[in-house]
């Protein structure tokens, strides 16, 4: 089960919030809610609500697909923070001048998936099964008679 939200245009640069984006990227979602929680960081707010939005949307995915699922259970797959339009105001200089204030903001992106719910590969037959247990012993057995044959006996002095 995987699930998203994305945020944009938040007033906030694209630098500032990476540095937040970065501490909670790969881990479990009430770890995150706490690293977020204590940050002293303001982007961390905004970064708070997009993971709000992005485990709201998990679960009714979840309720929608009739699938059971645990929120704890949740990672932080995918957490990228872009840089997004750029407001470009003016402000009054001395001598008649103007000079540039660039007012920046960000896209802020998070993906969660569930853990536990990871697919797992189609159970081979067990044909299959046995053929290739027979062949790791065979590669074994020559592998333990190609050790013995290189190792050289010491001779005693």
């Amino acid at each position: 089960m995987e699930a998203r939200a994305i945020q944009r245009t938040v007033r906030q640069s694209a630098r500032k919030m990476r540095l937040v984006i970065d501490q909670i990227r790969g881990r479990a979602v009430p770890e995150a809610y706490a690293i977020l929680r204590f940050s002293k960081k303001h982007a961390a707010q905004q970064i708070h609500k997009v993971l709000k939005s992005a485990v709201a949307n998990a679960e009714q995915r979840a309720q929608r697909d009739n699938v059971p699922l645990d929120v704890d259970a949740l990672h932080v797959r995918y957490a990228v923070g872009n840089e997004g339009p750029t407001l470009k105001r003016f402000m009054s200089a001395a001598m008649g001048r103007a000079t540039p204030i660039k007012k920046r903001t960000s896209h802020v992106e998070i993906h969660v998936f569930a853990a536990d719910q990871v697919k797992a590969k189609p159970a081979a037959t067990p044909a299959a099964a046995a053929a290739k247990s027979k062949t790791k012993a065979k590669a074994a057995a020559a592998g333990a008679k190609a050790a013995k044959a290189k190792t050289p006996k010491r001779k005693k002095a």
